[in-house]
């Protein structure tokens, strides 16, 4: 129950985020103007403003904080380690590369970048799990396997970056880190494409996965097959983070700690996969209203934001790790 109600709560809360972002900017909206704008009686001039240029961005926001969540929840309850999120383990830099080789090189439209982003995360996905595979992948090894193919991963895009003439440099600027800015409802349906297609199988994996987090014999001796479902769900973890990616860019931190923080609040064992997609789409709304309302326009970048919060986040989460002998 208390699950139940912290995922409305947190779905109230990121909502009324996206209805303070669509009002913020050179055209000042209240809520109460936003929403019956959204209902077909706002303003003179409204629609335009609220339809074709500001919600889109925020409902990206939203669905890319939702898979981000998600896929992290997944990761960490894979590796049973909350440094084993995607952003921190490659895969987020893995989908990132995959986009900028569409852009650079191919001089790819869109949805050919989405593809490239999809391709890349997978083939991360698929050099970390071989790499890690040892008598089946286990949590630490995935985890440092993660790391160093993540250091590899950036390298390789700073390199594309630096050779990139000038145009293309600028249109891949947000790959680098993740942004909002100028989002469409193309980019929309891309960021919606993970959520929809994806979440599913991974609910339906949730029981499976909480038994994972048991051990490997455990999970054999209650008749899930370990390495099958494992499969499965980092296939499902990976496209979620190559769509978000290919919405948004690598928004980085949000699959980190939006699981850590449903854990706490909901104070339930397990992976808690709705209570985490909901709070990782609170994350990203909130930081996108705080980009407009700090700096006064939407050219600040969102993953500044969540970067900043992430990494303070990450020191206040070494430092318990230290205190309690693991690392």
């Amino acid at each position: 129950m208390r699950a139940l109600l912290v995922c409305a709560v947190l779905a109230v809360s990121a909502a009324g985020a996206m209805i303070l972002a669509v009002g913020t900017g050179a055209y000042e909206l209240s809520p109460p103007e936003v929403v019956r704008t959204l209902a077909g009686h706002g303003p003179p001039g409204a629609e335009f403003v609220v339809l074709d240029l500001r919600l889109p961005r925020a409902l990206v926001a939203l669905l890319v904080g939702f898979g981000m969540g998600v896929a992290g929840a997944v990761f960490q309850s894979l590796t049973r380690n909350p440094l084993g999120s995607p952003d921190i383990t490659g895969f987020g830099n893995g989908a990132s590369a995959g986009a900028l080789v569409a852009i650079i090189l191919f001089d790819a439209g869109d949805a050919q970048t989405a593809i490239g982003a999809v391709c890349g995360g997978f083939a991360t996905a698929a050099g970390v799990y071989l790499l890690a595979w040892r008598q089946g992948v286990h949590g630490y090894r995935l985890v440092l396997v993660g790391i160093g193919a993540s250091a590899v991963l950036g390298a390789a895009t700073s390199f594309l970056y630096v050779r990139a003439d000038i145009g293309k440099a600028a249109q891949s600027a947000s790959w680098l880190i993740g942004s909002l800015n100028t989002r469409d409802w193309g980019d929309v349906r891309i960021a919606a494409l993970g959520p929809v297609a994806l979440v599913p199988v991974v609910l339906g994996y949730a029981r499976r996965l909480t038994v994972l987090e048991m051990g490997d014999d455990t999970a054999a001796a209650l008749g899930v097959p370990p390495e099958r479902s494992r499969l499965v769900l980092l296939c499902a973890g990976t496209g979620l983070t190559a769509m978000a990616v290919a919405a948004a860019g690598p928004v980085p931190f949000v699959a980190m700690a939006a699981p850590q923080l449903a854990r706490r609040i909901t104070r339930a064992a397990g992976p808690n996969l709705l209570p985490a997609g909901w709070t990782g789409a609170l994350l990203v709304t909130a930081a996108d209203l705080a980009t407009q309302r700090v700096t006064g326009s939407a050219l600040l970048p969102v993953g500044v934001v969540t970067g900043v919060a992430g990494g303070a986040y990450l020191a206040w989460l070494l430092r318990g790790e230290r205190k309690a002998g693991l690392v």
